[in-house]
């Protein structure tokens, strides 16, 4: 019931090189659960942005005479990395001993900042439903952490889904859950839910 929202929410998003240079952005208003309407949409091209500082944009809303403030910085990505199984960032003994000296008890308050890291295998999904009329599914598979969301290919037309993919997070905070959730990929519509598991930090 507001005509001058205030979020104040931070999102990270983690841009690599192959992904496309536009932040789509979409601000919706809610009547009740049921009904919804899309109020504007507006872009940012990202390569514009100065890196290494935090920008202050005022957005116009397509076809509306509202606006949208935001605060945005790109900046290098520290931490985060999805690779292949046979490059698995904590396979080299060096780095593991590396890193175990790095995050030990005498070095806790060296950096307050740096809780920790968070790495994940997504290998396989096994009898997933069938979300399509030829009796298949699309699936691909996203991992959130906080505000931190990183996701794998799609496998086309299997129920049975091998990504074999590694994902490195850095933590914030010890006790945010992971989440895991499975989707079916949809051409130009939302993904279709398959399925989800939610894991707590301080349960690994």
């Amino acid at each position: 019931k507001s005509a001058n929202p205030q979020w104040r929410e931070q999102f990270d998003f983690h841009y690599f090189s192959d992904r496309k240079d536009m932040l789509d952005i979409e601000v919706w208003r809610k009547d009740n659960k049921k009904h919804e309407e899309l109020l504007g949409t507006c872009q940012v091209d990202i390569t514009a942005l100065p890196m290494k500082q935090i920008n202050c944009l005022e957005l116009p809303l397509e076809k509306q005479p509202a606006s949208l403030l935001m605060l945005i910085a790109v900046a290098p990505c520290t931490g985060v990395s999805i690779s292949d199984l046979c490059v698995c960032p904590l396979g080299d003994p060096s780095e593991r001993q590396q890193i175990s000296q790095r995050y030990c008890i005498k070095n806790s308050f060296q950096d307050m900042k740096d809780v920790g890291f968070l790495q994940v295998k997504v290998l396989k999904a096994v009898d997933l439903l069938a979300a399509d009329f030829s009796g298949k599914s699309d699936p691909f598979c996203v991992l959130e952490l906080g505000n931190d969301s990183l996701q794998t290919h799609t496998v086309y037309k299997n129920l049975n889904p091998e990504w074999n993919k590694v994902f490195t997070f850095p933590i914030k905070d010890i006790h945010d859950v992971l989440e895991v959730t499975v989707f079916d990929e949809d051409g130009d519509k939302p993904p279709d839910f398959l399925g989800k598991v939610a894991i707590p930090l301080l349960s690994v």
